[in-house]
């Protein structure tokens, strides 16, 4: 390779710590400038007040810092619920984006109750995900689609589907090979050519097909050598953002602390010096 491939590393601040101000401390000491806001001070993005946006605005700009993506929830909950109830809160995500100066926000393509088989809810999810797509394109912003496990586009068939049946510019995919594993997928071989055209963003993490158990960048099962590999060979340019989950995982998301969160910028910094990929 003879051209410099550039990519803007990122992280999920509140893997670090609940204070904003740590959170961008680390994640500037490991070489981002870019943060991906999921909460601050130990509430949801979508659930802070005007009052600590302000705050965050003013703590990000301060410190030169800019947000890669708003990490929100939405999608996250039983499809079960009204369509209004998720329009609602990605209003809430969409002001977050609008005041911290974000183009991009992370959702989801909803659960199911126990039971319910997951062909039975793809009408009521596609609904749903059109609904986000109008207000996201009303409001200019892009969608970000994370292929979580247990969701309906947990597969790459079905986050294909998600994303070709809404048919929208501001739908796009957000990759984890990390979930993907932990849905019995392999990642690369069995996903990144189906979904590439709609690749948008890139999450960090990696995950042992065994045990399912979350790792560093390159130490686990989830094909990321050939992954970024083939990114840097398509031209890609965009995000590349740390979600360690190394230790501890919830519903809502996960949570490492500053020296796991460490030791994963470090894996993927090996990988990505390996590939002669250049993240700032």
């Amino acid at each position: 390779m003879t051209d410099e491939v550039n990519w803007t590393l990122s992280g999920f601040g509140d893997e670090i710590d609940a204070d904003p101000a740590v959170q961008v401390a680390v994640l500037q000491a490991l070489g981002a400038n870019h943060i991906e806001v999921r909460s601050a001070w130990g509430t949801n993005i979508v659930d802070l007040e005007a009052e600590q946006l302000d705050a965050l605005a003013t703590l990000f700009s301060e410190r030169e810092m800019g947000v890669s993506a708003i990490a929100s929830p939405i999608g996250k909950v039983d499809v079960a619920l009204p369509v209004q109830h998720e329009v609602d809160r990605l209003g809430s995500a969409i002001r977050a984006a609008k005041r911290l100066d974000a183009r991009y926000i992370r959702i989801f393509s909803f659960f199911r109750a126990e039971g319910v088989e997951v062909a039975g809810i793809r009408d009521d999810v596609l609904v749903r995900m059109r609904a986000l797509a109008d207000l996201a394109e009303s409001e200019n912003v892009i969608l970000l689609h994370e292929n979580e496990k247990d969701i309906y586009g947990d597969t790459p068939e079905r986050v294909l589907d998600v994303i070709e049946s809404v048919g929208s510019q501001n739908l796009r995919v957000a990759w984890d090979n990390a979930n993907f594993v932990q849905v019995g997928v392999k990642p690369f071989t069995e996903g990144y050519a189906m979904l590439r055209p709609h690749f948008e963003y890139l999450q960090v993490k990696d995950a042992l097909s065994g045990s399912n158990a979350v790792t560093p960048a390159g130490e686990g099962d989830g094909e990321l050598l050939e992954t970024l590999t083939a990114l840097r060979d398509d031209g890609y340019t965009g995000f590349a953002s740390l979600e360690p989950h190394l230790a501890d995982v919830n519903a809502l998301g996960g949570f490492s602390g500053p020296e796991a969160f460490g030791r994963a910028a470090r894996a993927f910094a090996r990988l990505t010096n390996q590939l002669g990929i250049s993240t700032r």
